[in-house]
């Protein structure tokens, strides 16, 4: 696993061991990225279950202004600390060791403007925890969820928006907006 592109691009970064450990692939982090890449710079990031906090470290190689990781492993945040001190990068990072749905509890509204969701597969933890993660994305913000194909999310859920599906065989990536009501005006 290394970073892919950006200020620590090609940098391996360590992993958790284990049978409950997966980390994104290359591919798929790839893909991720594509669907975000104009939103990265100067963006204020979360990365919730952080695990090596590859996605958190990702966006702050490609110019993102903060990364906030989030894991409830001490371990975990062990391993993003000395991912952050390789890349260079952990003065630009915030690191909480909470379960998810305490930090979002504790979390102010409109907080971030990218947020990764890479949860435990298992768990089915996403339809659950989408609603609380809506009310922390920031106008115009983007939410970006790893999943396995068979958990399939509603198209629309707590004022989100499903905007589009990528499928890398059985991994699924979905990005969901902020909805828009049609009859609102907005000024430019």
């Amino acid at each position: 696993m290394r970073v892919i592109t950006g200020k620590a691009k090609g940098i391996r970064l360590k992993t958790l061991e284990g049978l409950d450990v997966r980390p994104t692939t290359d591919r798929v982090k790839e893909g991720m990225f594509s669907a975000v890449q104009f939103e990265i710079p100067g963006a204020r990031v979360l990365d919730l279950f952080a695990g090596s906090g590859q996605l958190g470290i990702e966006s702050l190689s490609r110019g993102a202004k903060q990364s906030v990781f989030v894991d409830q492993s001490a371990e975990a945040l062990n391993i993003v600390k000395e991912n952050l001190k390789k890349t260079g990068l952990i003065d630009f990072a915030e690191l909480h060791q909470k379960a998810a749905e305490q930090f979002l509890r504790l979390c102010p509204d409109k907080s971030f403007d990218l947020i990764f969701l890479d949860p435990p597969y298992r768990n089915q933890i996403l339809e659950k925890i989408l609603p609380e993660v809506s009310r922390i994305l920031k106008p115009g913000g983007k939410i970006i969820a790893e999943h396995e194909i068979n958990c399939i999310l509603p198209e629309e859920i707590s004022g989100l928006l499903l905007q589009k599906n990528y499928f890398y065989g059985k991994i699924v990536v979905s990005v969901f907006s902020e909805k828009i009501n049609s009859g609102e005006v907005t000024e430019v």
